[in-house]
C-alpha cells in the first residue's frame, strides 16, 4: 500500500537490507539503492551493503542495543523533510522492515506528511539464522509453528506466556536475558533439554553459532559465550535438534574459539 502523494515531489522507498551479507539483499532492493539520492540507513548496515549505491548521500540513524542511537522521531521528521528535497529517498533497514523494525512509525509519518512510500521486503535475520546452521524452524510430525519474539526490556520483566505456545521461538534482542528467558520457558513446561541455539552476526563474516540446552542457557552458559558486541538471536525448539545423519562436527567451522 503506498501514500497518496500530495506536497511532496519525492518518493520514499523502506527497503529491507537482509541479515548482512551484501549480495543477499533482494535484486529490486539493490537496483533501487542504485537509483537512490539520499539514503538513511541503520548502524548494522555493512559498507559492502552501501556500495550498492556510491551515488547516494548516506546518512546513519542506525540503533544499537546498549548504544547512543537517533531517537525515531527525529528519524521521522527526517525522512519526510528529504522527501521533499529529493526525487528518491530510500530508508535502508537491516533483515525486513515490517519485523522489528519500527517501519509503522515511519509510514504514519510519510502518510501524515501526505508523501509516496513504497516497502521492498528484505530477509530477516531469523531466516538466514535457520539457513547458517542448517535447522529448518518448521518440522514434519515436530513444529509446525513460529514465534518471533523480542524481550528488548529490564530482565526481571521478561514475559514468555505467549512465546511458549509456539513448537519453535526464535528471539530477537535476546541477548541480556538469554539466561531469563530459558528459566522462564523451563517454569513454563519446555523440557530443560530442548535445543537452543544462539547465532550471531548470521550470513557476516563474523558469523559464529553453538548449540546448548535450555538447561544450559538458564544455567547461563550460553550469556557467556556470546560477544557483547555482535547481533544475536536466541533459537529455541526440537526442530533445531541434531539430525541423526548429521555430524555433529560438521558445525565447528563456524564457530571460533569462545
Amino acid at each position: 500500500m503506498n501514500a497518496q502523494k500530495a506536497t511532496s515531489t519525492g518518493k520514499v522507498y523502506l527497503i529491507g537490507a537482509g541479515p548482512g551479507a551484501a549480495d543477499l539483499i533482494t535484486v529490486r532492493g539493490a537496483r533501487l539503492l542504485g537509483e537512490a539520492q539520499v539514503v538513511l540507513h541503520d548502524a548494522l548496515v555493512s559498507p559492502e551493503m552501501l556500495a550498492w549505491c556510491p551515488q547516494a548521500e548516506l546518512i546513519e540513524v542506525g540503533k544499537r542495543c546498549g548504544q547512543r542511537s537517533t531517537a525515531q522521531l527525529f528519524i521521522n521528521r527526517q525522512i519526510v523533510d528529504l522527501a521533499t528535497k529529493y526525487e528518491r529517498v530510500v530508508r535502508l533497514k537491516g533483515g525486513d522492515p515490517m519485523l522489528f523494525g519500527r517501519a509503522d512509525e515511519e509510514l504514519q509519518a510519510l502518510e501524515a506528511a501526505g508523501i509516496e512510500y513504497e516497502v521492498v521486503p528484505g530477509i530477516t535475520a531469523a531466516l538466514a539464522a535457520a539457513s547458517a546452521i542448517a535447522r529448518p524452524l518448521t518440522k514434519r510430525g515436530v513444529s509446525r509453528s513460529v514465534a518471533f519474539a523480542t524481550q528488548a526490556k529490564a530482565a526481571d520483566a521478561v514475559d514468555v506466556e505467549a512465546d511458549v505456545k509456539a513448537d519453535t521461538i526464535v528471539y530477537y534482542m535476546g541477548r541480556d536475558q538469554a539466561a531469563n528467558i530459558a528459566a522462564q520457558l523451563m517454569a513454563r513446561g519446555k523440557p530443560a533439554s530442548t535445543p537452543a541455539w544462539v547465532v550471531e552476526a548470521a550470513t557476516t563474516p563474523n558469523q559464529r553459532s553453538r548449540q546448548f540446552t535450555l538447561r544450559q542457557m538458564a544455567a547461563g552458559e550460553a550469556a557467556r559465550w556470546m560477544d557483547p558486541v555482535q547481533p544475536s538471536l536466541l533459537m529455541i525448539g526440537e526442530a533445531l535438534g541434531t539430525r541423526a545423519t548429521e555430524h555433529v562436527e560438521a558445525h565447528a567451522k563456524g564457530e571460533r574459539a569462545a
